[in-house]
């Protein structure tokens, strides 16, 4: 099953008549429902299979091969792509990682099912911040006593299991904490109480809930892992999902690009269309270059999850960070081009309002983009003392979107720092000897990141013990976000050259000049560079859009 063969399945999106369409979504949206008939399409699909290892009768084995279907299915309705799928991913990664063999077993047989496993982590007092949980089991016999509460969890009520993080340690620190494979049918009557369901702006027809436990006794055999194991699993697990969940939210970008070209299309203003105007010309080719930027930084960190699974550490926060502050930046400029029409809930237009509120809640799920780059702080000065300039590039295979990949190695991620930056490394490369003022424009854009990367590298350097933590500078931070601009910009001169005339030469330079931008410091191209480049990018969105074609780096044919 492909991505094309799920596109095929759910149809044309502006169709009314299509039970999963435009018009069947906002109708949800506003009742605060799932779709129904998009929960029975992907049934019929099997998507839960995406999540289940092949070796446990599932269909997952390439990390990048989920994630354009994942893709596939939040371009047409985030709801869906996280209350459908995503949330079990979160949950069943954990399992996969560490469980032992009858837990993977009950899981995958549960999803294999079209069941559900919800992630039960999140207690609104702490957050993100789960070291502080106060969920908690005590030891009981051979088995464990559970009471406490979690909250703003996805599905917790209609799922059939749950990971659940609980304290099982009264010291503090990283070791005071465990997961467990909870089965509701399993837990007797009268320990679990569900809490009411919490309503949120975006992400309407998700289910977000919360459970209460009273003196619930749980089996020894519920525990994953090893006591006190539940932080260190979810450092690992998580580089999967959070190396995914970047890939798919280029879907809800692609919808609003579309909707965007299309108004700058039909729209009539001041004796013209919309599209005639300059400034909307503008916003639509940044845009454009935006979503290739992210489709682009991605694609090479779900490769690294085959190829270079050492350095997840680094690279999963860094495109969860990135990726969400460009996507909702995007979001914002491509408001300007509908105007009023970005608001409206019903009609042509309507999925652009439900699309910005989604992606809203879906950039700070999982992991909120500062606890992101809390996550990277302690790695940047190791890898700016012994890497950045010193390392040689990662395997030509890594920045290649096409290419073969082994199977997915869950053993081999790690919560430990990486040593090595071979993305990084891959800009060394491109950009040696390459003089600032060169006349060719990629290699003036391979020059600034270098120039940029000796900056960051003695500002890393330089950090220390107290700017590594939550308590950072807010100069500590800026670093690491700069970090992640570099990084992607790595990313996509090295797909480029790795992928020869592939792709538009304009697209990586439009690419190039929106992530330089977030580093500061002047321009790297000419105004008149500049708007050759978006001239020729608005021009190959509109021809993508009336082609019925993907922006990102695929472009393949779909059904709307």
């Amino acid at each position: 099953m492909s991505a094309a063969e799920l596109d095929a399945l759910l149809g044309d999106a502006w169709d009314d008549r299509n039970p999963v369409g435009h018009a069947a979504v906002l109708a949800a949206d506003e009742r605060q429902e799932m779709l129904a008939d998009g929960e029975r399409a992907l049934d019929e699909y099997g998507l839960n299979a995406e999540f289940v290892p092949v070796a446990y009768g599932g269909r997952l084995e390439r990390a990048d091969r989920l994630a354009e279907l994942l893709r596939t299915l939040w371009r047409r309705d985030p709801c869906l792509g996280l209350g459908y799928g995503f949330s079990s991913l979160i949950a069943s990664v954990n399992i996969w990682t560490t469980g032992d063999e009858e837990q993977r077993r009950r899981a995958a047989d549960l999803l294999l099912a079209n069941g559900r496993i919800a992630a039960a982590f999140h207690e609104l007092a702490h957050g993100n911040d789960f070291a502080h949980a106060e969920c908690a089991a005590h030891p009981d016999g051979e088995g464990w006593l559970l009471s406490g509460r979690k909250e703003i969890v996805t599905n917790v009520r209609r799922a059939e299991a749950m990971v659940l993080f609980a304290r099982t340690g009264s010291g503090p620190g990283s070791r005071s904490h465990s997961q467990f494979l909870l089965l509701r049918d399993d837990l007797p009557a009268g320990t679990l109480r569900d809490l009411p369901r919490f309503h949120s702006s975006g992400m309407r027809g998700v289910q977000l809930g919360g459970v209460e436990f009273t003196g619930c006794p749980i089996p020894g055999e519920a525990l994953i892992g090893a006591p006190g194991q539940g932080i260190e699993v979810a450092l690992r697990s998580y580089q999967i999902t959070r190396s995914v969940g970047p890939a798919t939210t280029v879907g809800p970008l692609d919808t609003a690009l579309r909707l965007a070209v299309r108004c700058s299309l039909d729209r009539r203003l001041y004796g013209g269309t919309v599209a005639d105007l300059p400034y909307v010309r503008t916003v639509i080719a940044r845009a454009y270059a935006d979503l290739l930027a992210m489709d682009a930084f991605s694609a090479v960190v779900l490769r690294a999850l085959h190829l270079e699974p050492e350095s997840m550490a680094v690279y999963a926060p860094a495109a969860k960070y990135l990726t969400a502050r460009i996507l909702l930046d995007a979001f914002e400029d491509l408001r300007a081009v509908l105007g009023a029409r970005s608001y409206l809930r019903q009609g042509t237009y309507g999925m652009f309002q439900k699309l910005a509120r989604d992606v809203a809640p879906a950039t700070f799920a999982h992991v909120s983009l500062t606890a992101a780059l809390v996550t990277l702080l302690p790695q940047l000065p190791r890898l700016a003392r012994r890497s950045w300039l010193a390392d040689p590039s990662a395997a030509p295979s890594l920045f290649d979107p096409a290419g073969d990949l082994p199977a997915l190695s869950l053993d081999r991620l790690s919560a430990g720092m990486p040593r090595h930056d071979g993305i990084i490394g891959a800009l060394a490369e491109l950009s040696d000897g390459v003089p600032t003022g060169d006349s060719d424009p990629v290699r003036r854009f391979a020059a600034r990141c270098r120039d940029e990367l000796r900056t960051l590298r003695d500002g890393c350097a330089g950090l220390g013990p107290a700017d590594i933590t939550i308590d950072a500078s807010p100069a500590a931070f800026a670093l690491a976000d700069r970090y992640t601009a570099v990084l992607a910009a790595a990313c996509a001169l090295a797909v480029w050259r790795q992928c020869g005339t592939r792709y538009p030469d304009a697209a990586l330079l439009g690419t190039l000049d929106r992530l330089t931008g977030r580093m500061g410091g002047p321009p790297v191209l000419t105004p008149a560079e500049r708007e050759d480049v978006e001239r020729r990018l608005f021009d190959l969105a509109v021809e993508r859009c009336l082609d019925s074609r993907l922006f990102d780096l695929s472009a393949r044919r779909i059904p709307n």
